[in-house]
């Protein structure tokens, strides 16, 4: 699974115009996406990394002040740019096998203790966010398990 996290100020989340997803004070905003290869279990590690990262104000994490997230799928993170001038979006898994991921990601967070608003899977959604830094970071799963370099 990968992840593009924001720490925020606020933000919010909207479908035709009604808001589905907010936070009010400074947190994370965690754009997700799956590839055909996840599991559950990639999806429970993506979301303890996230708790406990150290990316808030002080190098604290969203586990040290119960900072709130803000969850949105997002497909294109596995956008294949490769090739010619049309993204391919072929390694993203399709919404059948990334909509359960997502969801875990998401209790997983919420089992550690989080308070976790979302957007709404497939909807075409705005999002509006204000980034505190700004800040902005990517994590991708495959990365966990990688021998650390130097």
């Amino acid at each position: 699974m990968r992840a593009i996290l924001q720490r925020v100020t606020r933000a919010e989340v909207t479908v035709d115009g009604e808001t589905v997803g907010s936070i009010d004070r400074p947190g994370l905003v965690v754009l997700a996406g799956a590839t055909h290869t996840d599991t559950m279990d990639d999806a429970a590690a993506l979301a303890a990394k996230i708790w406990t990262l150290r990316i808030l104000d002080g190098e604290k994490s969203c586990a040290d002040q119960n900072g709130p997230l803000l969850v949105v799928s997002q497909f294109t993170l596995y956008a294949d740019t490769r090739r010619g001038r049309r993204p391919s979006w072929s390694d993203a898994a399709p919404a059948d096998t990334s909509e359960p991921l997502i969801d875990h990601l998401v209790a997983s967070l919420r089992g550690l203790g989080a308070e976790v608003s979302t957007g709404r899977f497939g909807a075409m959604m705005q999002l509006s966010l204000v980034n505190d830094g700004p800040f902005t970071i990517s994590l991708d799963t495959a990365d966990f398990s990688a021998p650390r370099r130097g």
